[in-house]
């Protein structure tokens, strides 16, 4: 399991990120364009008024964070980091990248993890990646940076263009909470294929990460914080 912040199963470190300030400037049209375009939708955007995604932290935090919860339960990782924290109080990639593997599996990470951390400190540390200009980029130029870190798939990097970056037209076909969403609305509860879904998913171009974000409240209509 990742931490990010979006249901029914995954949540991020970052807290309070169904926010009813800070809206994205794309919001308003988002959800106009979508309620045109498709009755469910409309009905979702309807059932969960003045909520919105909120960016909270900063890069490196946010990553390092989706790293620490990989394949583990929202309260170990939270205890995992209050730890990392603790031993590392001024937690940024000059200071992550100075500490010894050990110094960060005493804080209960596995030694992979360790290890993916400090791969992650590296390329902050070496500007591979540089946060500064990727509003330059595009989607898969970003997803392509964050995948060379160790530890750090493409779900991941799709997770954080949508929850940190307020990438307004990302599509996450590998998560289950958006496929089991779709499948429940618009076909009965029977699976559909990622192809089917992308191609369900046509008429909600530029918004797919705001129509996402609905289906996902949809199977979980409580605002979740972190």
């Amino acid at each position: 399991m990742y931490h990010f912040p979006r249901p029914p199963t995954i949540g991020l470190a970052t807290p309070n990120c169904y926010s009813r300030t800070m809206k994205p400037e794309y919001w308003d049209q988002a959800t106009r364009t979508l309620a045109r375009r498709d009755a469910k939708l409309r009905g979702l955007i309807r059932q969960f008024p003045g909520i919105h995604l909120a960016r909270r932290n900063n890069p490196f935090t946010t990553l390092a964070r989706a790293i620490v919860g990989q394949q583990i339960s929202v309260k170990a990782a939270d205890n995992v980091w209050n730890r990392l924290q603790a031993a590392v109080p001024r937690f940024n990639a000059r200071q992550l990248a100075a500490c010894e593997p050990d110094h960060l599996r005493a804080c209960g990470l596995s030694g992979q993890k360790a290890g993916y951390l400090l791969d992650l400190a590296a390329h902050f540390q070496s500007r591979r990646l540089r946060p500064s200009r990727w509003q330059e980029l595009d989607d898969e130029a970003i997803i392509a940076e964050l995948t060379a870190v160790k530890g750090i798939g493409r779900w991941t990097a799709e997770m954080f263009l949508i929850f940190h970056e307020l990438r307004p037209d990302v599509l996450p076909l590998a998560d289950l909470g958006l496929r089991r969403a779709v499948s429940l609305l618009y076909n009965n509860g029977a699976a559909l294929t990622p192809a089917a879904v992308r191609e369900l998913a046509e008429p909600w171009q530029p918004w797919r990460s705001v129509a996402t974000w609905y289906l996902w409240r949809s199977l979980d209509p409580l605002p979740v914080e972190y």
